[in-house]
Parts: structure tokens; sequence; C-alpha cells
């Protein structure tokens, strides 16, 4: 296992609430032992004006659920993560739904980790694959 502590379904369940997670819909389901999943809908807050999810959307969930992840990894008590790098590639389109997001570590370092977050329709069809890198910075005393 991956995560720093104990970490479970429930305790995923409030996170991002009153940020831009929470204004997306994106909703934290499910946690293994390398892997972390989130939902968001596809509706008007996540559409482009062509009624398709919009390619931005898609990049605020990849790095909502790379940037928890590696939260999830340090001891938040003594680092914080910060997303330095994030790229994109758009395969499919959707237009409505729920697409779902499942991020896994490709490195996990003392200063920065990398990860690959896949992106999926409700039939499992790839939408989009991302690779977020974070930096992990000590806290300051």
């Amino acid at each position: 296992m991956i995560w720093y502590g104990t970490i479970d379904h429930k305790s995923i369940k409030g996170m991002g609430e009153n940020n831009l997670s929470a204004h997306l819909g994106i909703e934290f389901t499910e946690i293994g032992d390398n892997y972390i999943k989130a939902t968001m809908p596809v509706d008007h807050r996540t559409k482009q004006p062509y009624g398709l999810l919009h390619g931005g959307a898609s990049v605020a969930l990849a790095e909502t659920v790379g940037s928890y992840a590696s939260h999830l990894v340090v001891d938040a008590a003594k680092f914080q993560t910060v997303g330095i790098e994030i790229n994109a590639n758009h395969i499919r389109k959707v237009n409505s739904g729920i697409v779902t997001a499942c991020a896994k570590p490709i490195h996990l370092g003392k200063t920065t980790h990398v990860w690959s977050i896949e992106i999926t329709d409700e039939s499992s069809n790839l939408v989009c694959i991302s690779r977020l890198t974070v930096a992990v910075i000590p806290k300051k005393d």
C-alpha cells in the first residue's frame, strides 16, 4: 500500500468541499492499495458550448485526483504537495453521464510524484489520459 497512515473509503468522502471540486461535482468514490478514483458529472458545469465534456473540466478532474493522491502518500504534518505540470490527451467525446478518473503512481520520489490518470465514461471507454507531476515541499515551521 502506498498511502501514509490509515486511509479508507470513508476518509475520502468529504474531500473537495468548498472549492473547485465541489463546484464541478467531483466526488471521491474509491481507494485501493495503489489507486484512487473520483467521478464528475457531464452537465452544464462541465460542458463546452458544443455540448461536449470540456477538456479543461477533464484536466481539473485529473489534477484534483492526482494532487489529492499525492497528499495521501506523504505525512501532511510535514509536507505539502502541489501540482507543477499536467498534460492531457482527449481521446473520446462525452456529452452526458458520469466520467470516472483513476489515478495511479508512476513515480513516488522524495521531492516529486508522477501520476497517470485515466478518465473513462460509463461504458469504461477511455475519454482522456493525463500525466501529473507534483512537487513535495517540506512545510516551514
